[in-house]
Protein backbone atom coordinates (compact mmCIF):
# COMPACT_ATOMS: atom_id res chain seq x y z
CA UNK A 1 0.00 0.00 0.00
CA UNK A 2 1.44 3.53 -0.78
CA UNK A 3 1.85 5.91 1.92
CA UNK A 4 0.68 9.38 1.18
CA UNK A 5 2.15 12.77 2.01
CA UNK A 6 2.19 16.05 2.35
CA UNK A 7 3.74 19.53 2.22
CA UNK A 8 2.91 21.73 5.73
CA UNK A 9 4.26 25.52 4.31
CA UNK A 10 5.56 26.94 7.79
CA UNK A 11 2.96 30.06 7.60
CA UNK A 12 0.18 27.98 7.46
CA UNK A 13 -1.09 28.33 11.18
CA UNK A 14 -0.38 31.98 11.33
CA UNK A 15 -3.26 34.57 11.40
CA UNK A 16 -3.75 36.86 8.60
CA UNK A 17 -2.02 40.20 8.54
CA UNK A 18 -2.89 43.48 6.54
CA UNK A 19 -0.94 46.94 7.14
CA UNK A 20 0.20 45.59 10.77
CA UNK A 21 -3.50 44.71 11.84
CA UNK A 22 -3.91 40.79 12.56
CA UNK A 23 -7.46 38.41 11.80
CA UNK A 24 -10.67 39.92 13.11
CA UNK A 25 -8.91 43.19 13.90
CA UNK A 26 -8.74 43.53 10.03
CA UNK A 27 -12.34 43.26 9.67
CA UNK A 28 -13.00 45.71 12.44
CA UNK A 29 -11.04 48.44 10.56
CA UNK A 30 -12.55 47.74 7.17
CA UNK A 31 -16.16 48.39 9.15
CA UNK A 32 -14.83 51.51 10.82
CA UNK A 33 -13.70 52.56 7.70
CA UNK A 34 -16.85 51.79 5.80
CA UNK A 35 -18.47 53.58 8.55
CA UNK A 36 -16.64 56.47 8.44
CA UNK A 37 -17.35 56.82 4.79
CA UNK A 38 -21.61 56.86 5.03
CA UNK A 39 -20.57 59.13 8.40
CA UNK A 40 -18.99 61.93 6.31
CA UNK A 41 -21.76 61.66 3.57
CA UNK A 42 -24.15 61.98 5.92
CA UNK A 43 -22.35 65.22 7.76
CA UNK A 44 -21.21 67.05 4.91
CA UNK A 45 -25.31 66.94 3.55
CA UNK A 46 -26.11 67.75 7.00
CA UNK A 47 -23.93 70.16 8.72
CA UNK A 48 -22.10 71.67 5.37
CA UNK A 49 -19.00 70.16 3.42
CA UNK A 50 -16.07 71.01 5.46
CA UNK A 51 -16.79 70.52 8.75
CA UNK A 52 -19.02 67.45 8.34
CA UNK A 53 -15.56 66.00 6.50
CA UNK A 54 -13.49 66.88 9.25
CA UNK A 55 -15.71 65.59 11.80
CA UNK A 56 -15.99 62.64 10.12
CA UNK A 57 -11.96 62.17 9.66
CA UNK A 58 -11.95 63.33 13.43
CA UNK A 59 -14.19 60.11 14.57
CA UNK A 60 -12.83 57.53 11.79
CA UNK A 61 -9.25 58.51 12.55
CA UNK A 62 -10.34 57.65 16.45
CA UNK A 63 -12.14 54.82 15.35
CA UNK A 64 -9.03 52.97 13.84
CA UNK A 65 -7.01 54.39 16.40
CA UNK A 66 -9.43 52.32 19.19
CA UNK A 67 -8.54 49.09 17.08
CA UNK A 68 -4.93 49.38 16.61
CA UNK A 69 -5.22 50.10 20.77
CA UNK A 70 -7.90 46.70 21.18
CA UNK A 71 -5.38 44.91 19.34
CA UNK A 72 -2.84 45.87 21.28
CA UNK A 73 -4.11 45.38 24.58
CA UNK A 74 -6.85 42.40 23.80
CA UNK A 75 -4.62 40.34 21.77
CA UNK A 76 -6.07 37.78 18.69
CA UNK A 77 -7.03 35.23 20.95
CA UNK A 78 -8.74 36.72 23.76
CA UNK A 79 -10.87 34.47 25.92
CA UNK A 80 -13.86 36.17 27.59
CA UNK A 81 -13.64 35.75 31.33
CA UNK A 82 -16.69 34.11 32.84
CA UNK A 83 -17.13 34.66 36.68
CA UNK A 84 -20.18 32.86 37.22
CA UNK A 85 -18.70 29.42 36.73
CA UNK A 86 -17.82 27.41 39.54
CA UNK A 87 -14.80 24.81 38.30
CA UNK A 88 -14.89 21.97 40.44
CA UNK A 89 -11.98 19.20 40.05
CA UNK A 90 -12.79 15.88 38.98
CA UNK A 91 -12.58 13.21 41.76
CA UNK A 92 -13.02 9.36 41.10
CA UNK A 93 -15.28 7.59 42.96
CA UNK A 94 -14.57 4.39 43.56
CA UNK A 95 -17.79 1.66 44.73
CA UNK A 96 -17.46 -1.57 46.17
CA UNK A 97 -19.76 -3.81 44.83
CA UNK A 98 -20.77 -6.61 47.36
CA UNK A 99 -22.23 -8.72 44.91
CA UNK A 100 -21.63 -9.84 41.38
CA UNK A 101 -24.56 -8.83 38.74
CA UNK A 102 -25.91 -10.99 36.98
Amino acid sequence: MEEKSFFLYKGLKKPLVFKGLKGKYIYYAGGSFAGTMILGIILSKVIGFFIGIALAFGIGGGLIWNVFRLQKTRGLYNKTANRDEIHMLPVRIRLKQKYKPT
